[in-house]
């Protein structure tokens, strides 16, 4: 039985096993799932991605969660928070994103997986504000970001993408919590 951070009616989201490093390299070789990211990840790439996002949540206690399907206990990619520190006029900051194989589109996953992080971050963790980000081109991702009750902030280049390609710029968008003082939102 696995121990979920976060469940939603559907899903489970859970630190990262070693059973998610067959499936997870698979998903980040497909140039379907990975066409708005500057490359595939060769497994030995994506092996050192898992075992980043276990180092923060050992750090942390979140992290981009590893999500499965409840009913079938099948990895269908992460939806998470991370902390982002590269150099834009939005962070650093801790982001929100998500990832999933190309047979678990479309059915919602994302949202659901994504509204309960964001609950997760200003119910549990308290932050004032999350972010997320993506190439202005990946209309789906900004779609969610959308669903979610996130708001546009703006666009920027970002660093770690070459200025001339087609992924930059990026949008990012804000979520943030109303403060409450005496029963009031402030």
């Amino acid at each position: 039985m696995n121990s979920f951070t976060l469940q939603t009616q559907r899903l489970g989201l859970r630190n990262w096993m070693e059973s998610d490093i067959a499936p997870f390299a698979a998903m980040c070789a497909d140039a379907n799932v990975m066409r708005y990211f500057p490359e595939l990840l060769s497994q030995q790439k994506a092996i050192e991605q898992i075992r980043g996002f276990q180092r923060h949540f050992a750090e942390n206690g979140f992290t981009y969660f590893a999500v499965e399907e409840l009913t079938s206990a099948e990895f269908l990619g992460f939806v998470g928070l991370k902390h982002q520190s590269f150099d834009s006029p939005y962070t650093p900051a801790i982001d929100i994103g998500w990832r999933l194989k190309k047979e678990a589109w479309g059915r919602g996953f994302a949202t659901e997986a994504a509204k309960a992080c964001l609950d997760f971050a200003f119910e549990d963790l308290q932050l004032d504000s999350v972010l997320s980000i993506c190439p202005t081109i990946n209309l789906a991702s900004e779609a969610v970001m959308k669903r979610i009750g996130m708001e546009k902030a703006g666009t920027f280049q970002h660093p770690a993408i070459a200025a001339d390609s087609p992924l930059n710029p990026c949008v990012a968008y804000l979520a943030s919590t109303p403060r409450v003082t005496d029963g009031q939102a402030a």
